[in-house]
């Protein structure tokens, strides 16, 4: 980054939407950048309706800057990109269909959620309730766990539980406490997907770190599917991070009031996973390697690099987990190794603009298991200047940074 930037508690942060000098806040400088440049509003690049997981990511972040600092830009620019989406009737509109049996639209869902219990507008529930419906008809393994996709057979991937089953969770706590079924389900799919995908021994050429590898096939039918459990061979670091801010904010949810005893078994998994996962991240890290690896499980080999994307989502889950005292940090390592990272991402991802703006960079496009979920597939794929998956997860590892 260019210059020197103060930390501050976002109760200081002034609402202009385009602050000058740059605000002191790097999330609400992030949050600003995104809106100017129109990303994450509901639209595709031509302007035409589009239902999109990173709109949703965007909107969670946006609805936590809207809770701290009162601005109600960040408000009425999740209402407008919502809005694009859903019609007066509570239809969804901008690609969704549930018969494709895709689990990343439903990211958008807590956002029907939360301006339904903001403005009681009648169409935002109609279109949670469209959303929750799927998961009555949406294909499951052998096991129960939802596919990722209907063209990704008996394949569960990190990335869906976020998408998901955070959606499940908030749809379950806002109008059905009681369902003890749903909350069952819920536990479940994030039992098969730890599981199945938990890494337990060092292989060739592959570290051991104990974490979580990008999917699994539960049929052994992809030509990436190992016979231990059927799970890909490399841990990508976008898709942990999925998982990461899954389990906090799934467990934040559940904690806030009225709290359920129907979701203590929910809890205590929850629970379970963030400490066994949080500790592993930050050991991973160290003064010599102060972020993480594209590719977690082949440190350090050529072609590999730091990545943004995933490095903000650790942040924010690290220091989520330890902040709301779901991880004990006895000996300070987890919030030193978010710290330095996130001192890594400022230095070498964001970029000032000069006109009051900021740049992305370091994240890259995509990364699936619809080839052979190869080390060269993943540090094939370009990193996109901008990409919204990367910067709103860098807002909310602002957010985050910034209340310790």
């Amino acid at each position: 980054m260019r210059f020197t930037v103060l930390f501050t508690s976002l109760a200081f942060l002034l609402p202009s939407v385009l602050p000058s000098p740059a605000p002191r806040s790097f999330a609400l400088w992030a949050a600003n950048s995104a809106i100017v440049r129109g990303q994450g509003n509901g639209l595709d690049a031509s302007g035409k309706p589009l239902v999109s997981y990173e709109h949703g990511e965007l909107q969670w972040a946006l609805r936590l800057l809207f809770e701290r600092t009162g601005n109600h830009t960040f408000f009425n620019y999740i209402k407008q990109g919502v809005d694009n989406v859903v019609a007066s009737n509570g239809s969804v509109g901008g690609g969704y269909s549930a018969v494709q049996f895709q689990l990343d639209p439903l990211r958008v869902g807590p956002s029907f959620i939360y301006l339904y219990e903001k403005t009681r507008e009648k169409k935002y529930k109609q279109a949670a309730d469209l959303f929750r419906a799927q998961f009555a008809i949406h294909s499951r393994t052998a096991q129960g766990q939802f596919w990722h996709k209907l063209i990704y057979p008996n394949e569960g991937w990190l990335d869906g539980v976020y998408m998901g089953d955070v959606f499940y969770a908030t749809y379950t706590k806002a109008f059905e406490p009681n369902n003890q079924t749903a909350w069952d389900d819920i536990t479940l799919q994030f039992k098969l997907m730890f599981e199945n995908t938990i890494q337990k021994t060092a292989t060739p050429n592959h570290t051991f770190s104990g974490l979580l590898y990008h999917g699994y096939d539960f049929a052994h039918k992809q030509v990436w599917a190992d016979p231990d459990r059927g799970h890909s061979p490399e841990i990508w670091d976008r898709a942990l991070g999925w998982f990461m801010m899954a389990l906090v904010d799934t467990l934040e949810l559940i904690d806030s009031p009225p709290r359920s005893r129907k979701t203590e078994a929910l809890h205590a998994l929850l629970l379970s996973m963030l400490n066994t996962l949080a500790p592993r991240l930050a050991a991973i890290t160290s003064d010599a390697t102060p972020s993480w690896w594209l590719v977690i499980t082949q440190p350090g080999r050529a072609g590999n690099y730091f990545e943004s994307s995933g490095a903000s989502m650790y942040v924010y889950a690290l220091s989520k987990a330890v902040r709301l005292g779901y991880v004990h940090d006895r000996h300070g390592e987890i919030i030193h190794a978010a710290k330095r990272a996130y001192k890594y991402i400022t230095q070498h991802f964001v970029v000032d603009n000069g006109d009051g703006t900021m740049n992305w960079e370091g994240t890259v496009r995509v990364g699936s298991l619809d080839t052979d979920g190869s080390f060269e597939y993943y540090t094939g794929i370009p990193t996109v200047v901008n990409d919204l998956k990367g910067l709103a997860a860098f807002i909310l590892a602002s957010i985050e940074f910034e209340a310790l």
